[in-house]
């Protein structure tokens, strides 16, 4: 009953956001260009805007390291920015849960824009788990990740139109910026013995990853960290893990350690010591200076402890 009243506060709070005044005028840059007010959900989204917005915007992100999407809740200060936004940039997918709904209102008087909505949907996954919704973690697959960047590119020229060259070149480069990482990607993950690639986290956030890498990931949670796990699912995990000699299992910045934790002290107690492989960053993105505190960043990242941990 708690939580279903925090609920519907937060709705209503967001509501007053949606159904409030639109944004306040633009302030200008040092080259007199309008600036344009942008508001990101994930760190992912944040950096692609910045990346292809360049000067002509002020990006401001909602999830900073560490924040686990699907449990996020919306804070005053976040209120407030979006009723300042010119353009809000979202997952979409679900990744955000009720957030989404909200977004959905709040089009009607600014630019809101999930950035998955125009991928091809025969390109995505739909577990069976995730009651009937695609998985939302398109960013593993670095080729299926840059398509979004058509919707941002879009959204800011729509918005800006003597901008629009800028944001395009902008956007090209970063295209050709990612094709090079997925070309980079699939390069490291070859390294690995192919009975090694076997990727084992703490929820089901890499799917993309492994179909795009052609690594086997298996997690102890659901597509969504809002599901629960049990003993069952614990036994199921560790049963693989001893049964196949998996070396090294990881944990995930924006999901407690104890899930994970429980996994290596039963195998442990099964006599197979498997180790943590190191810190993956699923759902966020790194401290800043931390080296996964871009998009590109957090990629490389992952791959090299992966790759380090299983080769």
């Amino acid at each position: 009953m708690r939580n279903k009243i925090l609920l519907a506060v937060t709705l209503v709070c967001w509501s007053l956001v949606a159904c409030g005044e639109g944004p306040e005028s633009k302030s200008g840059s040092e080259s007199g260009a309008a600036v344009l007010n942008v508001v990101c959900t994930t760190g992912m989204i944040t950096d692609m805007a910045a990346r292809i917005g360049g000067d002509r915007v002020k990006v401001t992100g909602l999830m900073g390291p560490g924040v686990d999407p699907h449990f996020y809740k919306a804070t005053q200060g976040d209120l407030k920015y979006l009723s300042q936004a010119d353009i809000v940039f979202y997952n979409g997918l679900f990744l955000e849960g009720k957030m989404e709904e909200v977004f959905e209102k709040m089009s009607g008087n600014r630019t809101v824009v999930a950035v998955a909505r125009n991928l091809d949907k025969s390109g995505l996954r739909r577990p069976p788990e995730f009651q009937g919704h695609f998985d939302p973690h398109i960013w593993f697959d670095v080729d299926l990740w840059s398509q979004t960047i058509d919707a941002v590119e879009a959204a800011l020229a729509q918005a800006t139109p003597a901008g629009a060259a800028d944001f395009r070149a902008r956007a090209d480069a970063y295209r050709v910026e990612l094709h090079e990482l997925h070309q980079w990607v699939k390069a490291r993950i070859a390294e690995v013995p192919e009975a090694r690639r076997v990727l084992i986290t703490a929820h089901d956030a890499f799917g993309y990853f492994g179909d795009a890498y052609g690594i086997e990931v298996l997690g102890l949670q659901g597509i969504s960290t809002v599901a629960e796990y049990g003993v069952n699912d614990v036994r199921h995990l560790v049963d693989i893990i001893v049964d196949r000699k998996v070396k090294a299992i990881f944990v995930e910045s924006s999901v407690p350690e104890r899930s994970i934790n429980a996994v290596r002290e039963g195998c442990v107690a099964r006599g197979h010591n498997v180790v943590i492989g190191g810190t993956l960053f699923s759902d966020a993105m790194g401290e800043a200076g931390g080296g996964a505190d871009t998009y590109v960043g957090m990629v490389r990242t992952n791959v090299n402890t992966i790759v380090g941990a299983l080769k």
